[in-house]
């Protein structure tokens, strides 16, 4: 691991990285999501991908890079991006999966792999809207003390500055952007996956021109479970011709 400082916004962010065949001409960089970490996609892709360098990050709040600021997808994207220039690479390919899918298409790399990306808006089931409401009634009278009763799995227990960046960027309406998109895309997705569903899978596969869609067997984390098709289909796209 290594950790290089990137400059950003008169702030100046320690960013943990993994570099894996540096040599290689190429750039595939790999971004987790929320609440998860660079060891984690390192676990699921390891040293695959032979014609690309491969580039694990931990964004900023996450794994070994801090974080005390509260930031939005495109700060993220744009402090991935110093990374990038700061080692002399540049993103041909990006693959991130949920929250860092979002991260990847702002990056605007070459070719854009998202595994269940987060981006798609979809309605809120009836107890989350409940706890919603219940919520925002009883935060008057100290709500910010209920906090973890209340929070998502993904927000519990976070430092103040990374809820109010969650908050942020949970609920974004990214259709605009994927559909501007407009390079060589995959979207590889778990059927059972309940944190994006599948239907958010389609709908971005119908707004960007060049996109394929896949399923596998699994639920948000399928690429961890049973990563050799999913690595299978990711090394096929990696070598079509554009």
């Amino acid at each position: 691991m290594a950790v290089r400082p990137v400059r950003y916004k008169e702030r100046v962010f320690r960013v943990a990285y993994e570099a894996i065949r540096p040599e290689k001409e190429k750039t595939l960089v790999i971004l987790h999501g929320w609440g998860s970490n660079k060891a984690l996609m390192r676990r699921a892709f390891g040293e695959a991908f032979d014609d690309y360098a491969l580039l694990y990050v931990d964004l900023p709040g996450f794994g070994a890079s801090e974080n005390s600021d509260v930031l939005s997808t495109r700060d993220y994207a744009e402090i991935v991006a110093r990374l990038l220039q700061a080692l002399g690479r540049k993103a041909d390919a990006a693959a991130g999966h949920s929250f860092g899918g979002k991260v990847a298409t702002l990056l605007r790399p070459d070719r854009l792999i998202l595994l269940s990306s987060a981006g798609i808006v979809l309605p809120k089931p009836l107890g989350v809207r409940v706890k919603i409401a219940l919520f925002k009634a009883l935060k008057p009278f100290g709500g910010g003390r209920l906090r973890r009763f209340f929070a998502s799995k993904d927000a519990s227990d976070m430092p103040p500055n990374m809820y109010e960046t969650f908050k942020k960027v949970v609920d974004e309406d990214f259709s605009e952007i994927f559909a501007a998109y407009d390079k060589p895309a995959l979207l590889c997705w778990g059927e059972a996956d309940t944190a994006t569903p599948p239907i958010a899978g389609r709908r971005i596969a119908a707004l960007m021109p060049r996109a394929k869609f896949r399923l596998f067997e699994g639920d948000h984390y399928f690429f961890l479970s049973r990563p050799d098709p999913v690595i299978r289909e990711m090394e096929a796209f990696l070598h079509e011709t554009v």
